[in-house]
């Protein structure tokens, strides 16, 4: 409630707000916040591990493509030995999808397994390159796509089970 302090004229209630609360209120976020922000931000600098993997499981199914770019800087995408262009990679994943979806007995089909896209590139071929990849894959449906690495020496995980 509010008070006043000056003599009473008249016996009305006040019309101010009481900010005595918002104030109170406000001040301990701001010590919160003041107290928070420093754990959150990271002004130690830090050597991250390098990254590990798990094998993945090669099944026939599975879309293989290698992306490099060529010494002029265009971008190479192979299906498997075959170069093809964003056009055709993006009919050979749709015929792919259909033949394995009518495998497994049609798009209705319970525990319905699609195939995965594992795109393997060179260390220096721009993000683009791979990116465009990627997205021709998926405008043709497929829903899981992996990049397959080499890592350094001594970096294997055994699956948990």
């Amino acid at each position: 409630m509010a008070m006043s302090a000056g003599p009473a004229e008249n016996d009305s209630p006040m019309s101010d707000i009481n900010t005595t609360p918002l104030v109170d209120v406000m001040l301990v976020l701001l010590i919160i916040f003041l107290i928070t922000v420093p754990v959150v931000i990271q002004t130690v600098p830090v050597r991250l591990p390098k990254v590990a993997f798990e094998p993945t499981t090669s099944k026939p199914e599975n879309v293989v493509l290698s992306v490099r770019a060529s010494p002029a800087g265009e971008c190479e995408v192979y299906w498997g030995q075959t170069r093809v262009t964003a056009e055709e990679l993006v009919e050979r994943s749709v015929s792919k999808l259909k033949l394995e979806i009518d495998k497994q007995g049609g798009p209705n089909a319970a525990g319905l397994e699609l195939p995965e896209v594992h795109i393997r590139s060179d260390i220096d071929t721009p993000w683009r390159c791979v990116g465009g990849a990627m997205t021709n894959v998926a405008r043709a449906g497929f829903a899981r796509v992996g990049f397959i690495s080499q890592p350094e020496p001594g970096q294997y995980h055994a699956p948990r089970i």
